[in-house]
This record gives structure tokens, C-alpha cells and sequence, in this order.
């Protein structure tokens, strides 16, 4: 399966910046007609929880679904790849992450992009009644995603995985969102982070400090003062170079396809570098011209975008 870069997605000629490609479809696509879901809320063994959301169909094959950063279960996005696969014979679990279904979570911890003993939890609630598992991810959920796949293999019924805009280096990558190309989103990212951050020390003052937050000017600033000591790492640096999906792809056992897009506002270099995967035959990055963060946005006369119907024919092929 030999690395390549793929020219086939052709966005619309209105879209003609990559923040265009990036932004419409986070605020403006409406997912229709996607299959009511069944909720179920998971305790995880340290005493949180995480919101599951299934879409069951009685199919053999289940595809879970991982978001973004700031993002949750009923985002577009997840909506989208969760009615693509639904309507094509799989069943569909797609979840929230820590903090992200509208309820605070109960421990200090947050989410983040290296926290796959949430996605193992995940996967384990599904194990007793599927044989053929695939994993999507978007994002910091692609960087999860990929890390999971790339630690010691866990279980035989994973078959496949696909990440969508993955930061392949979070070093690299939270640089690139301090340029004035990303500034827009880093802006963005913290306020809804240091909301939570206020929230949740509100409930746990003793472990909460909201006083750091008036040294925390970037992304790189959260992740020293909050999700590095919150989560065991030593500080930012340390936390992405433990947690950054290309340190665990030559750990990747799948057949696996990393969908970037070349001009995606969000992503360094290093994630649409094709050496990274030059030499590992399971794992296909495939990079495309356009298509923004997330986006690859496909005219409405279309049933799905274009990334839905990549990773669906990928985990059909494979």
C-alpha cells in the first residue's frame, strides 16, 4: 500500500482559502436524517464517566468515532461519518470525550491527545458483541486514534483504523496554531478550555488553580500549566513527545490511512510528511491538495463529504 499523494478531492471554487474550507462546514453543515441514537453513559474505572452514543442496526461490523479537540459526539463532522457508515452496513458508536458532552466530568483530569485508556474502555464495551471493529478520528482524535493503534496490540477484532486532519507531531503542530495562520483557532481553543478550566475549579477548588490561567497566553501555555501536570507528564514538551501519533506508527499492526490535507490551517509539515510512513506497508498517508481542517466539504447535492466516502471505501477494502 504504497504511500502517494492523492489529487481526487476537488473542492467547491467558493471555497478558496483553506479557512473558508475549515469554517463553513464546522458552522454551517446541517447532517440530516441521521439514525436516532441510544445513549449510554460508561464508568470508567476511576470513577468518571463517558458518554457513549450507538447507532445499532444489527450489523456484524461497528465503527467507533473519535472528535476533535473541543469537540463532542454531536458535532457535524462526527454526524456525518456516523450517517456514512450507518447507511452502508455498519453499526456506529461515536462518544464524548472527558468534559465534552455538556456535563462536567467528576475527576480532576481532563481529556487529551494521548489519553487511550479512554479509547480501550470504549473499545472493551464493545468487544463482547462485534468481531470486525474499525477506529476514525478527527484531529486530536486522529492523533488518539493512531497512538492506539500503534501500542501493543490489544484485541483481534480491531481490523482497521482512518484519521482525518491528524496532527501527527503535537510539538510541531501547537507551533503552527501560534503563526498567524492559526491564531483564529488557538484563540478560539482556549476560550472554550479556560471556561472549563473555571468551571471545574469551581467544583474542585483544592486541585483546580485558576490562577494560572493569567499566564496562559497560548496552547502551548495550557498545556504546561494544566494538561501536563494534570495528567502526569512532566510539562508541554514532555507531554507531546509521550503522546504524538508518529512516535507509535511503526507500532501500527492494521492496514491504517491517515487522510491530510496539504493546506489545512491547523497542521505542520511534519503531518503530511509521506517519510514518516515511507517504509511501514500497513500505513497509508494520503495527502490531498485542499480540504482544509476537517473540511473536504462536498456540494449538498452530494449524500456524504468526500473524507466520509474515503474512509468508508478504505474500510471496505481493507
Amino acid at each position: 500500500m504504497p504511500a502517494k499523494d492523492n489529487f481526487d478531492y476537488i473542492r467547491p471554487k467558493r471555497f478558496f482559502s483553506p479557512h473558508l474550507e475549515t469554517i463553513y462546514p464546522a458552522l454551517f453543515r446541517k447532517v440530516k436524517k441521521v439514525a436516532p441514537a441510544t445513549h449510554e453513559r460508561l464508568d470508567t474505572p476511576d470513577g468518571d464517566f463517558l458518554d457513549l452514543d450507538w447507532r445499532k442496526q444489527g450489523c456484524s461490523r461497528l465503527v467507533i468515532i473519535q472528535h476533535g479537540l473541543e469537540g463532542s459526539a454531536d458535532r457535524p463532522y462526527m454526524l456525518g461519518m456516523a450517517k456514512c457508515f450507518y447507511e452502508n452496513g455498519y453499526d456506529v458508536l461515536t462518544w464524548s470525550f472527558r468534559g465534552c458532552s455538556g456535563e462536567m466530568n467528576r475527576t480532576a483530569r481532563f481529556y487529551h491527545s494521548g489519553a487511550t485508556d479512554d479509547l480501550d474502555a470504549v473499545v472493551q464495551a464493545a468487544l463482547p458483541d462485534y468481531q470486525d471493529i474499525s477506529l476514525v478520528g478527527f484531529s486530536l482524535g486522529g492523533n488518539l486514534t493512531l497512538k492506539y493503534l500503534g501500542e501493543a496490540i490489544r484485541y483481534p477484532q480491531i481490523k482497521r483504523g482512518v484519521a482525518i486532519s491528524a496532527p501527527l507531531d503535537l510539538d510541531a503542530g501547537v507551533d503552527k496554531l501560534h503563526t498567524a495562520n492559526g491564531l483564529i483557532y488557538e484563540k478560539r481553543f482556549l476560550r472554550n478550555l479556560k471556561k472549563k478550566i473555571r468551571e471545574k475549579a469551581f467544583l474542585m477548588p483544592d486541585q483546580i488553580h485558576v490562577e494560572k490561567l493569567r499566564n496562559v497566553k497560548t496552547l502551548r501555555d495550557f498545556d504546561d500549566h494544566y494538561t501536563a501536570p494534570l495528567h502526569g507528564f512532566k510539562n508541554a514538551t514532555d507531554y507531546y513527545r509521550q503522546c504524538s501519533a508518529k512516535y507509535f506508527l511503526n507500532g501500527i499492526k492494521v492496514p491504517t490511512l491517515i487522510l491530510n490535507s496539504i493546506n489545512d490551517p491547523l497542521l505542520s509539515r511534519e503531518s503530511i510528511d509521506h517519510r514518516l510512513t515511507a517504509a511501514l506497508p500497513l500505513v497509508h498517508l494520503e495527502t490531498t491538495k485542499h480540504g482544509g481542517h476537517v473540511g473536504f466539504y462536498q456540494k449538498s447535492s452530494q449524500p456524504y463529504f468526500w473524507s466520509e466516502r474515503r474512509a468508508l471505501e478504505f474500510c471496505q477494502q481493507n
